[in-house]
């Protein structure tokens, strides 16, 4: 399935009566869409009776290390000189993801201002964030900043603790069952989960994400409990040791407070390498495959008091997934769209923690703890005749789904076009019903699938947007809102940079009009990315 809308009007920038050719105009246009920035609230009418376009606002540099692709070593140098937190921002991962209950810059305020003394929120970010956020605090003497720059500064945003809507106060609901999405054959699993919110109170909009509390695997922690020879059963305040290793510890990457438990526990050369290892040093070239388990390996013989055991680990974080229902169409249920992470590391296969717990060891029916994370600027515009453009390749098709089911609720004729892409049609085309019927009913203007791995040559969502750029650019002049979903390190910085290249191909724009058309849309909400 690939339809195809017809071509929507391209709103002129250049009244109709002005004495230029065509080809001139289109010039004209593409310049002044990218030289004249205005503010955030910049909308102008170019010409009488043609439909208000935004044009561009001049892109904000008090943050420009605020891209998700740009390496950490990169956004420390641009954030050189600045105040601790604008540098504490810079240690973040960048994707204002939720996953530490805010973003970027409200949870780097928090700890600057010693309003939050957690430095491992950051998941996306990991011990690469935590050790700088550690470092910055160390050079600062211990995070405490001038009278003059906590007076420059606003208040932190107070959390919101209401039951469901926090990290901090998850309530139960119940997992209804999954659904493979992809075809016999397919080199993925994906599956389709279905959860009841029940009597849990809570709401959600389209756009949401849900915070999930999952468990480790109980066979990974038997095999950390056969190598440190600890009882399951040795108790932790009024649990015991083998539930606490399944319900509240990380054991993925190794802490650096575990490497120094270790560095007390041996001596010689192998204390001189768990020293190493605790400053993010790699001696032995294998620090990145150091997962609990593996840590407790490379150091055999060791025997850890399993409650320093436990205090040296991390709490096992909540993992955040894109909604991918709406409310008007799953009324008291909420859906996601969760690729199963397996891989091989080393001699050892890895998996994800969450992702397999729903996958394989979740019992329908099991209670799960929740809470909705509300959406940083990720939703639907509120005018129903907005057009939208959607870029998710994968389960970036999830809040993607939730958006067409709210527009057909809505009955929004602004038009919607989906980019989706994936390896193959045959096996991966997720939700393919579904779109069709969207498509059927007239929520789903245009669908444009690109598959990797069904020709010669790998073809990707980026290449189908260059290949429909003139109908882009037309679409934006219709003031398209453009939203992307997907991986933050590739794909999402891959698409942005085909929507610049079409910004300069169709609309005659130079490559810093280009970029600052980029910073326009964003700056006004019109270019929403959710990326992880």
């Amino acid at each position: 399935m690939n339809a195809r809308s017809p071509m929507p009007k391209l709103v002129p920038l250049i009244p109709d009566n002005a004495p230029f050719n065509a080809e001139q105009r289109a010039w004209l246009s593409g310049f002044l869409a990218g030289a004249l920035a205005l503010d955030s609230a910049g909308v102008t009418l170019l010409a009488p009776g043609e439909p208000q376009v935004l044009l561009p606002a001049a892109e904000d540099d008090d943050a420009p290390w605020h891209d998700p692709a740009m390496p950490i070593d990169e956004r420390m140098k641009l954030a050189e000189g600045k105040p601790l937190a604008r540098r504490m921002m810079a240690a973040m991962a960048q994707q204002d993801c939720g996953q530490c209950g805010s973003d970027c810059a409200t949870y780097s305020r928090a700890i600057a201002e010693q309003a939050e003394d957690k430095l491992n929120l950051c998941a996306p970010g990991g011990k690469e964030t935590a050790r700088m956020l550690k470092k910055l605090i160390e050079e600062s003497g211990g995070g405490a900043t001038s009278p003059e720059e906590r007076a420059a500064r606003p208040a932190p945003i107070p959390r919101n603790d209401t039951p469901g809507y926090s990290r901090a106060a998850p309530v139960l609901a119940t997992f209804l069952g999954r659904r493979r999405l992809n075809g016999e054959g397919s080199e993925k699993i994906t599956n389709h989960i279905e959860i009841d919110l029940g009597a849990s109170g809570i709401a959600y909009q389209a756009g949401d994400s849900l915070g999930v509390f999952a468990q480790n695997d109980p066979a990974l922690v038997d095999e950390i409990l056969g190598v440190i020879d600890a009882p399951p059963d040795f108790p932790i305040g009024e649990r015991i040791l083998r539930d606490v290793l399944i319900e509240d510890v990380s054991l993925g990457a190794a802490p650096d407070m575990l490497f120094q438990l270790i560095s007390y526990l041996t001596g010689g050369a192998r204390r001189l390498c768990a020293q190493a290892l605790s400053r993010g040093e790699d001696p032995d070239g294998d620090a990145a495959m150091l997962d609990v388990l593996g840590a407790l390996q490379k150091f055999p013989g060791l025997r850890p008091d399993p409650e320093a055991l436990i205090e040296s680990l991390e709490p096992l974080q909540p993992r955040l997934y894109s909604i991918s229902s709406s409310p008007r169409a799953h009324e008291g249920r909420v859906t996601l769209t969760i690729d199963t992470v397996r891989y091989r590391l080393g001699e050892r296969d890895r998996h994800g923690v969450a992702s397999t717990w729903f996958a394989d060891r979740l019992p329908v029916g099991s209670p799960v703890r929740i809470y909705v994370q509300k959406a940083h600027g990720f939703a639907l515009p509120s005018e129903h005749e907005t057009p939208i453009i959607m870029v998710g390749p994968g389960t970036g098709i999830a809040p993607f789904r939730a958006f067409l089911q709210e527009r057909l609720a809505q009955k929004a004729t602004g038009g919607a076009w989906l980019f989706f892409g994936h390896q193959r049609e045959a096996t991966d085309f997720f939700y393919r019903d579904e779109l069709e019927g969207f498509a059927a009913k007239g929520a789903l203007t245009t669908l444009t699938t690109a598959w990797s791995r069904d020709g010669a040559a790998k073809v990707y969502v980026q290449d189908r947007m260059r290949e429909s750029g003139a109908e882009l650019w037309a679409w934006l002049g219709r003031g398209a809102h453009f939203y992307v979903c997907g991986d933050a390190k590739r794909m999402a910085r891959d698409v942005e940079q085909a929507l610049c290249d079409i910004a300069s191909q169709y609309g005659g724009l130079s490559g810093d009009a280009a970029k600052a058309f980029m910073a326009g849309l964003k700056k006004s909400g019109r270019y929403q990315a959710d990326v992880y």
